[in-house]
């Protein structure tokens, strides 16, 4: 486990406070408690679970209360929330908490009511309490929720001022506002809250001003030690990203033992091992994931839309078993995907570098694929190992950094995969772009790697200007092969799912090429089967296309320059 560093005035995380349950795989499939045992305050926590089950459900027939309708893992989920505040020095032991639940399983009532609970509770003078929800729509939803909270209760309609339009709720004596945000806008600027709740993070977490968001919230809530943030969410529709993905990450390694912080995560999710043999298609692991399953969710209508969602295709079943089950989406799970999706994993040889192609590579060859200012520039290596004769593939990708603004719904991933070095955001393609192309090939041809022609291909659109540079290095017009798209590529589109399915192509498991293929949808004209840039969207496939213009000139069996015999440089000639 990682040391926790210590903040502020050298508050650190009591070895006590440890949330870290090595022993979630055993526990979620035996159906036991996801909250580890902790020294809880117990005086504040009941406190805390009795006005919760007080609390009635606005939009419930007969109005029950929580404490009826509710089960005990939400009440162990209130009572840890509640009981990690020391109230003698006015500090919350855990400061963050991370709840992944499916979907129908109460997240926006019981976020209602716990941001109503910790208003009743806070003794801070006019303290803010913020509920972000992913929409406008949902954010009315959650602020009629809390309102109806109130309203219900002549008690709490005594003690708290409900303003309508301004979605805002005011504790008549502390002065605490409960504030519903939407995700919709800029929600964050300065934020002081010490009560955060983020309803479906994955939503929020996708924007590309979320990390200044989070950060936002973050340091708002240093300044106030007996504040806490919490996020409910299912799993994202796509496959996670931007700052979902981060605090994902954050929260699994919280949970494993291998970070710690003072944060709780409650993840109700299936092991690896489950999630990739598909055993979520069984319904006797339904209940590992939905803890509420009997209660506001029934196994006869999971069933109903599971048959439903496979009857639709991938797409629907993707959506079905990431929103009700919590399974992540991975490759594979798009409707009409390229085939080598679904070999793509197991062909990943990690940490396969450029360097490691040239070393061991007999003969090398790169593909090119070029774009405008919204697109990326795409570059592929791809050589046959000397021995084995397997082939090898690395690939790297640019971008001018206005795509960031005009593709803002893929912003966050290609941050992601420039943090992850797989991406080089540029001012000018041009002008920092190609040399670096050009400083790989020249690489190559040093090595003597690249064949007598046709080493390096490209589709021949917007591509002018690299031509240009390579020539000027002294590449030959016969070193570069312009490579037709469309059903001409259809070879190489089908050749490369059979090499990665026998083990006879890998690659380093680049990020930047796990997007790609993910996002490669298939089209038939024909008798060929196409993947091309419009059926993919506004999702990126330039650096697949590179691969395929690369696998084109490999399929011809090429031979280094330098080696001797026969030189075969294309599909219907050879040289002596």
């Amino acid at each position: 486990m990682l040391d926790a560093v210590q903040i502020d005035d050298g508050f650190a995380p009591d070895p006590a406070w440890s949330t870290a349950l090595p022993d979630w795989e055993r526990r979620i499939t035996n159906r036991l408690t996801l909250i580890p045992d902790l020294p809880l305050f117990d005086a504040v926590a009941d406190k805390a679970l009795r006005i919760f089950k007080r609390l009635k459900v606005p939009d419930l027939i007969g109005t029950p209360t929580y404490g009826e309708v509710c089960d005990d893992w939400v009440f162990d989920f209130v009572r840890v929330i509640f009981g990690s505040y020391d109230p003698e020095t006015k500090r919350r032991m855990i400061r963050e908490f991370f709840l992944l639940v499916p979907k129908k399983n109460g997240k926006s009532a019981i976020a209602a009511a716990i941001v109503v609970t910790a208003a009743i509770l806070n003794e801070r003078p006019n303290a803010e309490a913020i509920l972000i929800a992913p929409t406008q729509e949902i954010s009315g939803i959650a602020y009629r929720q809390a309102a109806g909270i109130i309203n219900l209760d002549p008690d709490l309609k005594a003690l708290f001022r409900v303003q309508g339009q301004m979605k805002k709720i005011t504790h008549h004596t502390t002065g605490c506002e409960i504030k519903i945000l939407s995700a919709d806008g800029d929600v964050v600027t300065g934020s002081k809250a010490a009560i955060i709740l983020i309803d479906e993070t994955h939503v929020l977490g996708s924007k590309q001003k979320a990390p200044q968001i989070f950060l936002e919230l973050r340091g708002g809530l240093k300044s106030r030690p007996e504040g806490f943030m919490l996020q409910i969410t299912t799993q994202s529709k796509e496959r996670p990203t931007g700052q979902f993905e981060k605090e994902l990450q954050r929260a699994r390694a919280v949970r494993d033992g291998k970070l710690a912080l003072p944060m709780l995560a409650v993840m109700y999710e299936l092991p690896d091992e489950m999630s990739e043999a598909e055993a979520w298609r069984d319904p006797s692991t339904w209940s590992m994931v939905n803890p509420n399953l009997g209660r506001s969710i029934h196994a006869r209508d999971l069933a109903d839309d599971l048959a439903a969602a496979e009857a639709d295709g991938p797409e629907a079943l993707a959506l079905f078993a990431s929103q009700h089950l919590n399974v992540q989406v991975g490759l594979g799970l798009k409707t009409g995907r390229w085939v080598g999706a679904d070999y793509w994993e197991q062909a990943t040889r990690e940490g396969l570098s450029f360097e490691d192609i040239l070393e061991t590579s007999e003969v090398v060859v790169a593909g090119v694929d070029g774009g405008g200012l919204d697109d990326l520039l795409g570059f592929c290596v791809l050589g046959r190992h000397a021995e084995t004769k397997i082939w090898q593939a690395w690939s790297m990708a640019w971008a001018d950094r206005d795509v960031l603004t005009l593709r803002k719904s893929i912003a966050p991933e290609l941050e992601a995969l420039a943090e992850a070095g797989d991406l080089v955001l540029v001012d000018n393609i041009e002008d920092e772009a190609n040399p670096e192309i050009v400083e790989l090939c020249r690489r190559i041809r040093d090595a003597n790697l690249f064949p007598e022609q046709d080493g390096i291909g490209m589709d021949p659109e917007g591509v002018g200007s690299i031509i240009d540079a390579l020539v000027a290095e002294g590449f030959r017009i016969e070193d570069i092969r312009a490579i037709s798209q469309g059903y001409k590529l259809n070879a190489a589109i089908k050749t490369t799912p059979v090499k990665l399915k026998n083990g006879r192509m890998i690659h380093g498991g680049q990020r930047l090429m796990e997007w790609c293929v993910g996002n490669a949808k298939t089209e038939a004209r024909g008798n060929a089967v196409i993947v091309t840039k419009a059926q993919s969207g506004t999702a990126k496939i330039d650096p697949l296309m590179a691969l395929f213009d690369a696998v084109q000139l490999m399929s011809w069996n090429p031979v280094a320059a330098n080696k001797t015999g026969a030189i075969v440089i294309g599909p219907d000639y050879e040289v002596a």
